[in-house]
């Protein structure tokens, strides 16, 4: 266990009672509240929950905010998002566009890396160029597909030390063989790429990175802030595969850096000194810790050995909101079940649209998460700016898809389906990762399907990395997932489903919804690119591989002498400006 921090009364008002004489009693009870108040306003030190181990730490593979909210306190990348979610200059101290909107010239301020060497435009250029090569298999190499010759590299074929479209047959279909049982793709000899040529991100020199998209991409100053697109040293990343597993090895370039990582119990951060705005740096040390217990993490933060809690038992939310311990801060996301539609009886649309409708969400969000959740009636959540100013995408078009809590339509789908009343049904199982609250819904929903439909499933909970490779590899049937958008835009909802996406792990393929999908990130004008991204949510939506349940909201535990907290509608924690007081 961490040591108890001072500031929440324990350690003070224990010490008086070993005191007899009354005159001595309030000359202690007065010195110790002084020590108390001192050492929490002179202390800069913040111990907070991040709940779970992270599945790793190198920004280019990792895909949760676990490991975000690591990412995002050690590393720097062009800009940084502020409180307002506007990207701000960072490592990039300034940036000029073209008329077209298509190239991107970026000058570098003086930075260093925690080695002390520079940060260059050609650790940036590395960086991208490493995320998306074949080799590495980034689940997020998707978001580097608006740089020019981006989605070619990533989806090319390596032979030797060179990469090579793949080939495809006189209709146009790609051309795999077998090796060993498995469909391997066949290359293009012809069609080389050269990732040095062909891929739109160059350093021109030490300063000066350019970037050329592939389109006009509005967002594309809040994408340079997003973890996949931070930069590496490629001095040590490009000699070293392990440089991620040990705070040794980690060399960042943001406001606090890695000094120790017990796995599965905590890690600690420090100011980083070489920092290039360490001015404006107030904490000297974050300790994060692992707690994926939900009442255990509030019990220890009522002791004093947590200062903030990125988990709230649910049960005691409603009271923890009213003392002002715990805050409910805006979410853009949606709390989701997916379904492996590789597997029977998901392949058939009916039998998910059944399992959708048999859900009663009003129950979930009322009785159960607490939060002022909203029943999730469609994927892209409220939140986001439509094609007018002052519009919402969701209310835009088709603000819901179907019903809450429609039994009949459930059961008459299921039985079309061959399942009348649930009549030979397979036993199934739902997948979760280990959280008292996904339980708990877990446990609503395995009783709404057994009652309403007569299926059964039984629940199995897994910790959070050995989770996410079983989506991930398709190794379930039904599982527990949620989304947080990476910026303002229904495309980052969107786009991830497309055929083979890195986080689309449902097997679900579908050449309309890729064509929208497509088309929206070549179209310029707001009005027509929305209406697209409408479309492509209606397949989603008759398709149904996956069954929203509810838009986020995001309880958290936070002591009132933390000042300058943060944490965006996106769900990333920055620390950079927050302060003990």
């Amino acid at each position: 266990m961490p040591r108890i921090l001072l500031g929440r009364g324990g350690y003070c008002m224990r010490k008086t009672l070993w005191l007899v004489l009354i005159s001595a009693f309030l000359v202690v009870v007065l010195l110790g509240t002084v020590s108390c108040t001192a050492s929490k306003g002179s202390l800069q030190e913040v111990t907070y929950n991040l709940g779970t181990e992270p599945a790793g730490i190198d920004p280019a593979i990792t895909t949760g905010i676990t490991e975000a909210n690591i990412e995002l306190q050690v590393f720097d990348g062009l800009t940084r998002i502020d409180s307002k979610n506007t990207p701000q200059p960072a490592i990039a101290k300034s940036w000029t566009i073209s008329t077209d909107l298509k190239t991107y010239v970026f000058t570098l301020r003086d930075a260093l890396w925690t080695n002390g060497t520079p940060v260059t435009a050609y650790d940036f250029e590395y960086a991208w160029k490493r995320a998306l090569s074949p080799e590495l298999a980034s689940q997020y190499a998707y978001q580097l597909y608006y740089i020019s010759g981006g989605e070619a590299f990533n989806t090319s074929i390596k032979v030797g030390s060179k990469y090579y479209v793949q080939a495809v047959d006189a209709k146009g279909n790609p051309l795999t063989k077998k090796v060993g049982g498995k469909d391997v793709a066949v290359p293009d000899m012809a069609k080389e790429i050269d990732p040095s040529k062909d891929v739109g991100v160059k350093a021109l020199d030490d300063k000066t990175l350019q970037v050329n998209l592939e389109s006009p991409t509005a967002y594309f100053l809040n994408l340079t802030a997003f973890p996949t697109l931070l930069p590496v040293c490629k001095a040590v990343v490009s000699t070293n595969d392990k440089w991620a597993s040990d705070p040794t090895n980690y060399v960042t370039d943001g406001p606090f850096t890695l000094t120790e990582w017990s796995h599965n119990d905590k890690m600690v951060f420090v100011n980083n000194p070489t920092y290039w705005d360490k001015d404006k740096v107030k904490l000297t040390k974050i300790t994060y810790l692992m707690v994926e217990d939900a009442s255990t993490a509030l019990s220890m933060y009522q002791s004093g050995q947590l200062d903030a809690s990125a988990t709230v038992p649910l049960s005691e939310l409603p009271k923890l909101v009213t003392s002002g311990d715990a805050q409910i801060l805006p979410y853009l996301g949606t709390y989701y079940y997916q379904f492996n539609v590789t597997k029977k009886p998901f392949n058939d649309v009916r039998v998910r649209k059944a399992l959708l409708l048999a859900i009663d969400r009003k129950s979930i969000t009322e009785s159960i998460t607490q939060g002022g959740q909203v029943p999730a009636l469609a994927y892209v959540p409220y939140g986001i700016t439509d094609a007018l100013p002052g519009s919402d995408f969701r209310k835009a078009s088709q603000e819901s898809f179907y019903k809450d809590n429609d039994i009949v339509t459930a059961k008459a789908l299921l039985a079309q389906a061959g399942y009348p009343d649930g009549k030979g049904f397979p036993a199934f199982t739902l997948l979760y990762n280990t959280s008292e609250a996904h339980k708990s819904i877990a446990e609503a929903i395995q009783q709404m399907w057994k009652k309403n439909l007569g299926i059964t499933c039984t629940l199995k909970n897994e910790e959070w990395g050995v989770y996410l490779d079983d989506r991930t590899n398709l190794n379930y049937t039904v599982a527990r997932a949620g989304w947080i958008g990476d910026y303002m835009d229904p495309n980052t909802f969107l786009d991830m489903w497309v055929t083979g996406g890195g986080n689309n792990g449902t097997g679900w393929s579908n050449k309309s919804y890729d064509a929208f999908i497509a088309k929206a990130k070549a179209t310029v004008d707001p009005k027509a690119r929305m209406a697209t991204l409408h479309a492509a949510e209606k397949i989603l939506m008759t398709d149904m591989p996956i069954l929203p349940i509810y838009y986020y909201t995001n309880p958290v535990l936070l002591s009132k002498s933390i000042k300058n907290f943060y944490q965006s509608t996106l769900g990333f924690v920055d620390w950079k400006l927050a302060y003990m007081g």
